[in-house]
């Protein structure tokens, strides 16, 4: 079992910067790809970042690329998404997610493929 917690939602104005943070325990942090997503009202789920096991590979959503960052520190157990130039639609929950791998280069981006998931924070952008 893994839990996960994440923190540093808040309000912030369009063209601000945000940096989330999800705190792993219970299982070796470095046996599982990590994922960011994200849910608006009145939407699905949607994929936000993701990070494998060790850190060498990293893929983003197509909204995002070039404005949010995901990093990770093992010795820590943690993942972060540093946002930067925040816009009125990256308002959502974001979750942050982990999926056991056998492959440490894995970067899981469906969410299907993931067995745990926090209870999200709420990132509000406003105009």
């Amino acid at each position: 079992q893994v839990q996960l917690v994440e923190s540093g939602g808040g309000l912030v104005q369009a063209g601000g910067s945000l940096r989330l943070s999800c705190a792993a325990s219970g299982r070796t942090f470095s046996d599982y790809a990590m994922g960011w997503f994200r849910q608006a009202p009145g939407k699905e789920r949607e994929f936000v970042a993701a990070i494998s096991a060790r850190g060498g590979g990293t893929h983003y959503a197509g909204s995002v690329k070039g404005r949010f960052t995901i990093s990770r520190d093992n010795a820590k157990n943690t993942i972060y998404l540093q946002m930067n130039s925040l816009k009125p639609e990256d308002t959502a929950v974001y979750y942050c997610a982990a999926s056991r791998v056998t492959l440490q280069a894995i970067v899981v981006v469906i969410p299907d493929e993931y067995d745990y998931w926090g209870q999200g924070t709420q990132v509000t952008v406003s105009s």
